[in-house]
């Protein structure tokens, strides 16, 4: 049993140590709270581990995942080769981890690992901290969300669920008259599937095409209103119903946009933190109304209606968003390690939950680290010679 009360069971009566570490550092290693990162390697698990490190050198970072070439990019302690999600070997493979390295938590970093491991929360060694599984499910289906949303009067777009594509015509004539609609898939994230279309014809051509090359069926499409506002990202960490700490960032413009049709993406390439009441307001009643005794990470999108509304277009839960570096590197609070400590039972001390720092920017692009910087940074160094 640990300081945090944590149970550690040893297979073979120890841990596995790397010969080259130090006595000293072996110590201090077995005493340190031990993570385990699904999705190292990938964007998302290598920004979780720079946010970590940066907030509590202290913690020992191990990392795994199902392909051997991602994982290969893991700047985690360790990093262990395991079966897809969806293998029959893949608990197995992960309780051998969990507790040959006695790991004190395992942090999920997807949608399809949040679901996975939510679903075997009873066989897994160590604690998660994750929102029930019925709020998983609600949240990782859009359209049953929005619809949720929308019928406890919070602001989300207008949404309909494709059934067939000869009733496309239908939807269009029950949604608001406006020159474009969004079409886009009810699960998945990176706005996979998602596209804006003038009619019934681009609809139906667009959904066919995902149905005929990527097996994607026509029920798993929704219309929905067209949102031409600003976009809003917020993230929140919430322990039994209550908030403890939220920040909120403003996308800017996004990474690789120009290859998308939808000129548009979850992934900012440029987000700015900014200050914003109404979202903060808009997030936190949207949380309690998915699940009252909420705990675990919410990261809530959200884009303006043409009346200057916010409105929420998905809930991420049970996982930090890919732009935590965001969240973990500006502010008085890292929301990372806050995110551990909240599921070891650690004490925070945070007086206002709601976090800003206004007027640093995240830059991100391929195969760079996201850059965080202040807006009086953007120029230091640099020689304007434009006429």
């Amino acid at each position: 049993m640990d300081a945090g009360g944590n149970h550690r069971e040893l297979i073979g009566g120890s841990f596995e140590w790397r010969e080259k570490r130090s006595v000293g550092f072996k110590v201090a290693e077995e005493m340190a709270t031990r993570l385990l990162i699904l999705g190292a390697g990938a964007g998302a698990g290598n920004n979780l581990i720079r946010s970590l490190r940066t907030g509590d050198p202290s913690l020992v970072i191990y990392g795994c995942n199902a392909d051997r070439f991602v994982l290969k990019k893991s700047p985690a302690e360790r990093n262990f080769l395991i079966p897809t999600t969806h293998h029959g070997d893949f608990l197995t493979a992960l309780r051998r981890v969990i507790r040959t390295e006695g790991i004190d938590l395992l942090i999920p970093n997807s949608d399809s690992d949040v679901r996975v491991v939510s679903r075997l929360r009873n066989k897994i060694p160590c604690p998660l901290f994750l929102p029930k599984n019925a709020t998983i499910e609600l949240c990782q289906d859009k359209y049953n969300l929005t619809a949720f949303l929308r019928s406890r009067g919070l602001p989300a777009p207008v949404t309909y669920p494709v059934t067939h594509l000869d009733r496309l015509e239908e939807i269009f004539q029950r949604l608001p008259r406006r020159s474009l609609v969004w079409c886009r898939i009810r699960t998945g994230s990176g706005s996979m599937g998602a596209v804006p279309v003038k009619g019934p014809e681009q609809a139906r051509s667009w959904i066919r095409c995902w149905e005929e090359m990527r097996g994607i069926s026509v029920t798993s499409f929704t219309l929905s209103e067209y949102l031409p506002g600003r976009d809003f990202g917020c993230q929140s960490l919430w322990k039994e119903g209550k908030l403890i700490l939220i920040k909120t960032y403003e996308r800017l413009s996004y990474l690789a946009a120009g290859g998308q049709p939808s000129q548009v993406s979850s992934v900012a390439a440029l987000a700015k933190t900014v200050f914003e009441p109404r979202v903060v307001e808009v997030c936190a009643e949207a949380v309690r109304a998915v699940d009252k005794k909420a705990s675990g990470a919410f990261s809530v999108d959200l884009k303006e209606n043409t009346g200057g509304v916010p409105c929420i277009t998905e809930i991420n839960v049970g996982r930090l968003s890919s732009a935590t570096n965001i969240f973990d590197l500006t502010g008085k609070h890292n929301m990372a390690v806050t995110y551990v400590r909240l599921a070891l039972g650690e004490p925070v001390d945070i007086r206002d939950e709601y976090d800003v720092a206004e007027d640093y920017y995240m830059l991100r692009d391929l195969d760079t680290l996201p850059g965080i910087f202040h807006a009086e940074e953007f120029f230091e160094g640099v020689d304007d010679v434009r006429r």
